[in-house]
């Protein structure tokens, strides 16, 4: 298939357009509808482009020349990667057509062969005819011939009968060379014959049409010796390809070409049969011993199609689909003995290795225009996937195996209390030496580095989207163990218990297990995922190299977060997934603590919270603003967040912000919760009692309590903050229910703020001298109980 089947011609390509016309598509105008009567220029037959071109551009300058030589030149490789993406759009179709426009041009030169040799039949028909037809008197005719040609023979006519016998002997001898020139020769002297007449010494249409004969059966039989030579194992190298060539020369080059091809396939598959996959130690040395086999033959039968046939054959297409079923087969040999060992048994660092041999031979072709990597991943990636979702599953079994036993006490990882320090195999540190997780987060974190070492030689494949919601499901699944972790008060906690069972994890009872929980997802949602997911994607890779790089070889510093910046759109939505798995552990914690003050029995059987803690104020205290405080639950609630929050500074060393973010997700459901509870409110609003004057005040200083405890612990939202004004006027409107008026009853803001932040600083004085807490100068207790009254009146 010549070059000009394919591209499209210079005519509707250029023709029609004038150079003013291409600018204008560069430019972004239609060049046909401003320039109808100079496109009708380039159609006429006698059309002068030297002239057109002096007549358009002999008055522009050497930059304006140069510049539209520029524009041309833009368009020119526009059009050309147009091209491109469109034979990769539709290469199969492509290929395809390529295929049967050769074969079609292979059939339409044996129909000018057969009709040539009919055209020669019948004009020596035409020429006998009259002779035949004179019935006895041809007979004389030809005994005039051959009178006349009695006389000495021509040297033409000699060597056209010595031609038949010469191609005979040099057939049997297997000489080639020699018989290709005698045919050429013989060609030349049939085509000399029918410019000549007999009158001009040359040759008879009888003898032309005899030598024609001779020759098109000598060269017959030469095209079944060669062909059959060709497929004889033993013919290689040299011998192969002049075997090949001269069956070109023949005419027959569709078939040299194929045979050719067929050739280099035999050889690969006995080579393939010595080569035993269980003679071998491992997945590896198979994988590189068969890769060499494959892509190596591939090579040399492109080599050898080029030699023989040019850089612009018509057999390019040819070769390309014969190389992607090479390649087909290839992948179906790795998957039977490689990948599908390895996809079951969840090895996909073997499954690695492999992929990574062969690519690491297949782009070796893509210097001879032989692109089969996509190809092979297509072929390779439904074995690598089935690898790689076996290996999350495996990690998923044995974390959760870890987190039973888990104490939920954070720590560094052992090889980091030795100063040996984790290496991945990149030969990036993972710098985890300011994190501290429990042990089964440990664990999670290891093994995700090392999967995540693995898929990263295979990005290839594009399988960092599947990667990245494997690893998604995964975390969710560890997270779901962390909930599990927290105490329910909605279920039986009871060792031995059927909810105890079905649990399979450690309670975290105390303050620090349970912010341990806390930090375990926050570190790993926050930073070591990201980090280690980065790996995924060149950016990524790069931006981790240069966090490295900032921090050289002392670690963290106190404070330093490990987020790493610059992450692609599919990191971001990922790192947002993994925070909803995190949000969610937060909101289960904040739920159970917030039922554990508004539900829990105290020591003498009462509820936490109770409306009447508010209504019977009114008859129980009538001396209340002599000293007023926060009612109990609140001054337990001020106890709990003060301690853990100093309960943070030990657990999450260097992470205040995790524990920020968490106390204040706790006030926020602790308020959330008092505005949704309808029990509370029906008392309050609809109950036999109203609420009286002191209660709506108590009920206010409360509240302005909680939002100067949340303050002052720097973990007051806004959403509280909005919160808490919505619940005060709520109460302020059960109060105005009953006839009175809030704002004559209750003092103004100042005395509510003034009141809460006295009550804080006597809270905070009690806490450090005899609470539960020991004082301690560095404690959060210490320095909020050392901010004087001054300086919270000014805040």
């Amino acid at each position: 298939m010549s070059v000009s089947a394919v591209k499209p011609s210079v005519r509707s390509t250029w023709s029609v357009e004038s150079p003013q016309v291409a600018v204008a598509h560069m430019n972004g105008r239609n060049g046909y509808e401003d320039s109808n009567e100079e496109t009708i220029a380039f159609e006429t037959e006698n059309f002068d482009a030297k002239g057109f071109v002096d007549a358009k551009f002999q008055s522009m300058t050497e930059k304006g020349i140069r510049k539209l030589c520029d524009e041309l030149t833009d368009l020119k490789k526009a059009s050309a990667e147009e091209m491109r993406k469109a034979i990769y759009a539709n290469y199969d179709a492509f290929i395809s057509t390529s295929q049967e426009i050769s074969e079609l041009e292979g059939e339409i030169q044996t129909m000018r062969n057969l009709l040539s040799t009919q055209a020669t039949l019948i004009h020596i028909l035409a020429e006998s005819g009259a002779s035949i037809s004179s019935g006895p008197a041809s007979t004389s005719l030809d005994t005039d011939y051959y009178s006349k040609d009695g006389q000495k023979p021509t040297d033409l006519e000699i060597r056209a009968e010595k031609i038949p016998d010469i191609l005979d002997v040099l057939l049997a001898e297997r000489k080639v060379e020699e018989m290709l020139a005698v045919l050429e020769e013989g060609d030349q002297l049939v085509a000399e014959g029918h410019n000549r007449s007999d009158t001009d010494a040359g040759l008879t249409q009888v003898a032309i049409s005899e030598l024609q004969d001779a020759l098109s059966e000598r060269r017959a039989r030469l095209v079944e010796d060669l062909a059959e030579a060709v497929q004889h194992p033993t013919l290689r190298g040299s011998e192969l390809r002049s075997a090949i060539a001269a069956l070109d020369r023949l005419g027959d080059g569709l078939r040299a070409h194929t045979l050719l091809l067929h050739s280099h396939y035999d050889r690969l598959q006995r080579s393939t049969k010595e080569l035993r996959p269980s003679e071998v130690s491992n997945g590896g040395v198979y994988t590189a011993a068969l890769s060499q086999l494959v892509f190596s033959t591939i090579a040399q039968a492109s080599r050898d199609s080029v030699v023989v046939f040019g850089e612009e054959t018509a057999y390019a297409s040819e070769l390309v689909l014969w190389a992607h079923s090479i390649t087909q087969h290839y992948s179906e040999l790795l998957n039977r003995h490689v990948l599908s060992s390895a996809a079951v048994a969840g090895g996909l660092r073997a499954a690695a290795e492999c992929v990574r041999v062969a690519f690491a031979h297949c782009v070796l072709l893509e210097k001879q225009g032989l692109s089969l990597c996509p190809t092979l991943s297509k072929l390779m990636r439904p074995s690598v996937e089935q690898a790689l979702q076996a290996n999350l599953t495996r990690i998923d079994g044995s974390v959760a195996a870890l987190a039973a036993a888990d104490d939920w006490v954070l720590d560094h990882p052992t090889s980091l209390q030795h100063g040996t320090g984790m290496q991945s195999r990149l030969g990036m540190s993972i710098v985890t030496s300011n994190l501290r997780l429990s042990s089964s987060a440990h664990r999670f974190n290891f093994l995700v580095q090392d999967f995540l070492e693995d898929v990263g030689s295979l990005i290839s494949m594009q399988l960092g989207g599947m990667t990245l919601d494997g690893l998604s499901t995964l975390f969710d699944q560890y997270v779901n163990l962390l909930i599990k972790a927290v105490p329910n008060l909605d279920e039986d906690e009871e060792p031995g218990t059927e909810n105890s069972a079905r649990r399979k994890v450690r309670l975290a009872v105390t303050e620090g297990q349970q912010l341990a929980l806390i930090g375990n997802a926050a570190a790993l949602a926050d930073e070591l995922l990201p980090r280690a997911a980065s790996k995924l994607v060149p950016s990524g890779l790069q931006a981790v190299a240069g966090d490295m790089q900032a921090l050289g070889h002392h670690g963290l510093k106190q404070g330093q977060s490990l987020t790493t910046t610059g992450l692609t759109p599919e990191l971001k939505d990922w790192k947002r997934q993994l925070q909803r798995a995190v949000d969610r552990l937060k909101d289960h914690l904040c739920r159970q603590l917030v039922l554990h003050f508004f539900f829990a029995d105290d020591a003498e059987g009462d509820s936490k919270l109770s409306p009447t803690t508010y209504l019977n104020l009114d008859n129980d205290s009538p001396t209340w603003h002599e000293d007023p405080m926060p009612s109990p639950m609140f001054q337990s609630l001020f106890m709990k967040l003060t301690s853990m929050q100093q309960t943070a500074m030990d657990v999450l060393v260097g992470r205040d912000r995790v524990a920020q973010l968490f106390l204040m997700r706790l006030t926020e459901a602790f308020v959330i919760w008092l505005s949704d509870d309808q029990e509370f409110w029906e008392a309050i609003e609809q109950g036999p009692r109203s609420l009286g004057a002191i209660g709506l005040q108590q009920f206010v200083l409360d509240m302005h309590f909680l939002k100067q405890v949340s303050l002052y612990g720097k973990f007051l939202s806004r959403i509280t903050h909005q919160l808490i004004g919505g619940v005060i006027e709520r109460a302020c409107s059960a109060f105005a229910a009953t006839g009175a008026d809030p704002s004559s009853t209750l003092p103004d803001d100042d005395w509510f703020l003034t009141t809460a932040q006295e009550d804080l600083h006597r809270l905070l004085e009690g806490w450090s001298q005899g609470g539960t807490a020991v004082y301690n100068p560095g404690s959060p207790t210490a320095s909020i109980s050392a901010i004087s009254l001054s300086s919270m009146h000014s805040e």
